[in-house]
């Protein structure tokens, strides 16, 4: 049976209210009972859409907009519910994921859906939970359990731009020992991103593969390890040398993401004990053709315990984390100029409150503070509230604060004499609440939420006329974002499932204290998006249409820089599989299938239709 589980908007709560949800408390918890903001995809959604890049799925989820500079594989940007693109939080089988080598965000555009089993998006500030960059919300993508999954799966898929793609994923389990193991590998020779005459077309090629080992040596004991490798080539249109203007030109960038976690976990008489460490190691170097141009370089060690007392329907938790972080940045094109070794440390205390005062009342209290080797430390809280006052509807009410840490370019600088930093940063700091009502009942329900945040701190460019230095700065202003979720979903059985949500967001900026404010560039005030997804028989199916309304963005070929309005645009994406033997499935799907011509960021063009067909083969469960 193929089921959508899209958790509300509004209350947390999925087609079916036992799924579970993983990073809305500091322990997985059932949708029914989670007062947060949740949209999950389980297996076999990610399999109905059949949409290999990560972004496109998150594009489908309420509150979330996604920009690409240009064909896939090129630099891609996720903002929840109006904040920065680095304001996202993102776990991979619970390692953090967010890039120190990349201003800390997440490198979406290497991310992919073919080994994942799961998806998860939790919308509203969570730093009082999982700390810096969980300003906006928190992204969570989980592959199998080695203990639960068995079998092989495979796919090869050949399309448009002379795209290819291959995965396959084995699991098995011996014992108390289950290991899962996957790779896939997508190719494409793109488009020519500029648009200009006589282009060249820019491809990009990825391949990623992980493995997971857990062991259950007694029913309250667990152990596992996790390991992920990433690594991407993609050319991209950069900019002229000499009049720094965009330019046709051979750029290319090759990334590399290697990360593992190891972690116990054990229950005795009401209480659990957990324990982990993790490692992440990436690499970005950017070159045109026989000459490097630039690198940068970055590494996470970190380390995490928790203890949690569960006892008459309350559950009382405290964390602790560490984490150790360098920044190498090197490069040719300028001498050695924006060469620079740093390293920074960070310490953390967690404690949360989970209370089942009831079937109908149920409250999260969640308090942490984060010390900072480098700038100033943060102390974060959330607070929720779910009430049930019948079966049928469901009112919540949250409350939180989030925190963006400095990146190591926003403090020390990237030019020496050009752009230099500000050690004295302070983090930036966000408080958000959000409140609604949902109504749900066999087959049929409806939510909406409507959500408010205020950023203070904001992170600003700075330019002195003087110097002619260019820096960094806490704004001393508020920035606003405040917005309405909608949702509705129709569950026919494996038939037919529907599923659609609409959101209006209102974002501007504000860099002086009681001065003017502008709209937040490359966030659309209104977006839209539909699912519909089923089987019959030996047929199975998912389409997809997602609307972007009207943006702005800065274009700075012109000077001074100008604003400028990117066109609204309706992304649909279509998928067909017959089953011709039981354990095999021939497969046709469609991205852009109305050939919408639109661009994410200005000056930088997208696909148009393309077409794909493929195989997919499946032995075991």
């Amino acid at each position: 049976m193929n089921i959508l589980l899209f958790l509300s908007a509004l209350s947390g709560q999925a087609a079916d209210d036992r799924a579970i949800v993983v990073t809305a408390s500091r322990a997985p918890v059932a949708a029914g009972d989670s007062a947060a903001s949740v949209t999950t995809f389980d297996q076999d959604a990610l399999e109905d859409l059949s949409l290999p890049a990560l972004p496109d799925l998150l594009r489908l989820a309420p509150g979330v907009s996604v920009a690409t500079s240009g064909p896939r594989g090129t630099q891609t940007q996720v903002r929840i519910r109006g904040a920065e693109a680095n304001h996202s939080l993102v776990f991979v089988d619970g390692i953090r994921f967010n890039d120190p080598a990349a201003g800390n965000e997440a490198r979406f555009e290497l991310l992919t859906s073919d080994s994942l089993s799961r998806l998860e998006i939790v919308r509203g500030p969570q730093s009082a939970l999982w700390g810096s960059e969980a300003l906006g919300g928190v992204i969570a993508a989980e592959t199998p359990d080695p203990l639960r999954a068995a079998g092989f799966e495979g796919l090869a898929e050949y399309g448009s731009l002379d795209s290819a793609r291959l995965s396959g994923r084995y699991a098995v389990r011996a014992g108390d020992l289950g290991v899962v193991a996957s790779a896939g590998w997508l190719r494409s020779d793109g488009i020519d991103s500029f648009g200009g005459v006589g282009g060249d077309r820019d491809g990009f090629d990825n391949l990623a593969a992980s493995l997971k080992l857990e062991a259950q040596p007694s029913d309250a004991v667990t152990l596992g390890i996790v390991g992920h490798w990433i690594q991407g080539t993609s050319q991209y249109d950069g900019f002229d040398p000499i009049t720094f203007l965009r330019a046709d030109t051979l750029d290319e960038t090759r990334n590399r993401i290697g990360a593992v976690r190891g972690w116990a976990e054990g229950h005795w008489g009401g209480w659990t004990l957990q324990a982990g460490a993790a490692y992440l190691d990436s690499t970005n170097r950017n070159r045109l053709p026989g000459a490097p141009l630039n690198s940068t370089l970055g590494n996470r060690l970190s380390f995490d315990a928790q203890l949690s007392r569960q006892l008459d329907g309350h559950r009382i938790t405290a964390a602790v984390e560490h984490e150790d972080e360098n920044f190498h940045a090197r490069d040719t094109q300028y001498f050695g100029g924006t060469d620079q070794d740093r390293s920074r440390r960070l310490t953390a205390i967690a404690g949360e409150w989970r209370a089942e005062w009831s079937p109908a009342i149920v409250t999260d209290l969640a308090l942490r503070h984060d010390s900072f080797s480098a700038f100033a430390d943060a102390t974060t809280f959330r607070g929720s509230l779910r009430v049930r006052p019948v079966r049928s509807v469901s009112l919540h009410a949250a409350y939180g604060q989030g925190i963006a840490q400095p990146t190591f370019y926003d403090l020390y600088g990237f030019f020496p004499g050009s752009f230099v930093g500000n050690p004295a940063l302070k983090p930036e700091r966000s408080r958000g609440w959000e409140a609604g009502i949902g109504w749900r009942d066999a087959r049929f329900s409806l939510e909406a939420t409507w959500f408010s945040a205020r950023l203070h701190d904001e992170i600003v460019d700075t330019f002195d006329p003087a110097t002619f230095l260019s820096g960094t700065a806490n704004a001393a202003g508020t920035s606003r974002r405040d917005g309405v979720e909608l949702s509705a979903a129709w569950r026919q059985g494996p038939g037919f499932n529907l599923s659609l949500n609409y959101t209006w967001l209102d974002a501007d900026q504000q860099t002086i204290a009681g001065g003017p404010r502008t709209r937040e560039v490359r966030r659309p005030r209104n977006s839209f998006n539909l699912t519909a997804f089923g089987a019959a028989g030996r047929l199975r199916w998912g389409a997809s249409l997602a609307y972007v309304g009207k943006r702005l963005d800065q274009d700075f070929d012109l000077f001074p820089a100008a604003t400028v309005t990117l066109g609204d645009y309706l992304l649909a994406s279509a998928n067909l599989a017959w089953r011709i033997l039981p354990q095999l499935e021939l497969y046709a799907r469609a991205e852009n299938a109305l050939d919408a011509h639109y661009q994410d960021v200005v000056g930088y063009h997208t696909p148009g239709r393309t077409l794909y067909a493929g195989l997919r083969v499946a032995f075991g469960h």
